[in-house]
């Protein structure tokens, strides 16, 4: 079984794949991840990939870790085998805060996850010039 946290970094081998034109890969062990992830990681290919997947897909409402230096939510991404991933999104800190160094895959959680179609309606409005 793939943890969390390869699951993570194998969306991020396959966006960074995507960006560079090359087909996407679907590996099934950890080990295979692990030894592609630090393959890449070592040619510099995938931090853009990394800065981007660390934002989450959608904002849930799990409660998450807290620090009194940066600001955090829950966020969370569906991976390509459809199952749902989620972390602690952290940010802020201010003119010196460096939240991006803070270890966020390994502590990433598997999820479940109940979508249900809704109809909205969405008002605009505009003042009318007499």
């Amino acid at each position: 079984m793939i943890s969390p946290a390869n699951k993570l970094k194998q969306e991020i081998i396959n966006l960074a794949r995507m960006w560079n034109e090359e087909h996407e890969v679907n590996l099934s062990t950890n080990e295979e991840i692990e030894e592609l992830y630090d393959e890449m990681l070592d040619q510099d290919m995938l931090w853009d990939a990394i800065s981007e997947i660390r934002c989450g897909e959608h904002e849930t409402e799990v409660p998450c870790d807290y620090s009194r230096h940066y600001e955090s939510k829950s966020v969370a991404m569906k991976c390509t085998d459809g199952s749902w991933v989620g972390w602690t999104y952290w940010f802020g800190g201010g003119k010196h805060g460096e939240p991006e160094a803070i270890e966020w895959m390994e502590d990433s959680y598997n999820l479940d996850v109940e979508e249900k179609e809704q109809l909205v309606v969405v008002r605009k409005f505009k003042k009318v010039e007499e």
